[in-house]
C-alpha cells in the first residue's frame, strides 16, 4: 500500500498517455476540471448552509414579533433580553384572561347609547374612548360590506388613538430631556427604560428619536383591515391578531397550510389592545423598517404631517407580496377615506362610559 503514494508510481493522467493524448488536450482538460470545481464550490457551500440553518431553526422574518433583529451597525455588541422589548405588551396581555366577548348586536347598541358615529368623528375628530378587548364573532355575519367596514374601524379606531396617544406622551417627555442640561435620577431611569423597551443597546438619542414615534391612524387601520379581512379572519376571531404577527417560540395559531411541527404560529393575544402595541413595537424597532423609520423622521423634520401614502411605500418587507401589498394598502387607505381619521383625538374615558362597557 506504501508504494502506491511514492512519488514515481503517481500517474494522474496515465488514463490520457495511454490514449496517445498530446500535452495540450490535457492542460485544457485540467483547465475545464479546475475551473468547474472552483465554480461548484459556493453552490455546495450556500446548499450547506442552508440546510444547516434549515434544521436549527433559524427564521428571520419582518413580522416575526418574538425574533427582533437590532441595529447590528450598533457600537455596542451588547444583546438585550427581549423580555425587555415585549414587558409592557407581556403585562398587558396578562391583565384580562377571562374577558367576555359581546356579540355585534350588544356593541352597536353600546355605540348608539355613547353616541359613536363615524360620520360624526370624520367631521369633529373626537373618538370615544371605548376599548373593547374582543372582535365579536357576528361581524363576518354583516351581509353590507359597507356596514361590516365601518363596524370594524369603530372597534379598532380607538385601540390604534390610545396607543398613539401613549407614543406622543413618551415622546413629549423625551424632547423635554433632551432639552435640559441636567437631568433627574428620575428621568435618567426612565430614559434607560426606553433605550431596553426600544431595542437600543448604544444609548443614542438620535435613534431613540426616530423610533418612539407613532404610525399614522390610517395607516394602521388600513393593516389591520388587510391582515384580517376587516376582522373576519380566524386568527382575529380567535386570537385577536389584527396584525399578523409571527412567532416560533411564543403562543399563538398554526395556519392551515403550515407543516404539523414546523413553521411559524401568529401571534395570539388575550385582548385587541396587546396586539396595536405589538404591531407599534415591532415597526419602531425591527431592522426591516429603518428605512420607514429614516423616511417618517424626514417628514417630522420638514414639518411636513405623517402621510400614510407615503410611508407605506417603505412597508414592502411586511408580506411576501412585497411592492403589492403596497398597493394594497393605499387602495384601501383611499377607497376608505381612512385618513379623516389621521388628525382624530382620543376623548378623554369617564367612570360613567367605564359602566358601560
Amino acid at each position: 500500500m506504501k508504494r502506491i503514494f511514492k512519488k514515481n508510481k503517481i500517474k494522474p493522467f496515465k488514463v490520457f498517455d495511454e490514449n496517445n493524448l498530446s500535452s495540450l488536450p490535457r492542460i485544457i482538460l485540467s483547465s475545464v476540471l479546475v475551473i468547474l470545481f472552483f465554480y461548484s464550490l459556493p453552490i455546495v457551500v450556500n446548499f450547506t448552509s442552508d440546510k444547516i440553518e434549515s434544521s436549527a431553526g433559524i427564521q428571520n422574518n419582518s413580522k416575526a414579533i418574538l425574533a427582533y433583529t437590532l441595529n447590528k451597525k450598533s457600537s455596542n455588541s451588547q444583546t438585550l433580553n427581549e423580555d425587555d422589548l415585549l414587558i409592557d405588551i407581556y403585562s398587558l396581555n396578562d391583565q384580562e384572561t377571562d374577558t367576555v366577548r359581546l356579540d355585534a348586536s350588544t356593541i352597536k347598541q353600546l355605540f348608539e347609547d355613547t353616541d359613536y358615529k363615524l360620520e360624526d368623528v370624520r367631521k369633529k375628530k373626537l373618538v370615544k374612548p371605548i376599548a373593547l378587548t374582543l372582535l365579536p364573532a357576528e361581524i363576518k355575519m354583516i351581509e353590507s360590506v359597507k356596514k361590516r367596514k365601518e363596524f370594524f374601524i369603530q372597534i379598532v379606531l380607538p385601540l390604534i388613538l390610545e396607543e398613539n396617544k401613549n407614543i406622543k406622551l413618551d415622546r413629549k417627555r423625551l424632547f423635554s430631556i433632551i432639552n435640559k442640561s441636567n437631568n433627574t435620577k428620575s428621568e435618567k431611569q426612565w430614559l434607560e427604560k426606553k433605550y431596553k423597551q426600544y431595542g437600543i443597546p448604544s444609548r443614542d438619542l438620535s435613534i431613540l428619536k426616530r423610533r418612539m414615534d407613532i404610525v399614522p391612524v390610517s395607516l394602521a387601520l388600513a393593516q389591520a383591515a388587510k391582515e384580517t379581512g376587516w376582522g373576519t379572519s380566524r386568527f382575529a376571531q380567535q386570537g385577536n391578531a389584527l396584525f399578523g404577527q409571527w412567532t416560533w417560540s411564543g403562543e399563538g395559531l398554526k395556519p392551515k397550510d403550515a407543516e404539523k411541527n414546523e413553521g411559524h404560529k401568529v401571534m395570539k393575544f388575550n385582548v385587541l389592545q396587546a396586539s396595536v402595541r405589538a404591531y407599534q413595537r415591532n415597526i419602531n424597532t425591527h431592522s426591516s423598517y429603518e428605512e420607514f423609520r429614516l423616511a417618517r423622521a424626514k417628514l417630522r423634520d420638514l414639518g411636513e404631517p405623517l402621510d400614510s401614502i407615503i410611508l407605506s411605500e417603505y412597508l414592502h418587507k411586511y408580506a411576501e407580496t412585497g411592492n403589492e401589498y403596497v398597493k394594497v394598502l393605499q387602495k384601501i387607505i383611499q377607497q376608505n377615506n381612512l385618513k379623516d381619521f389621521d388628525d382624530a383625538k382620543l376623548l378623554p374615558s369617564s367612570i360613567e362610559l367605564k359602566s358601560l362597557i
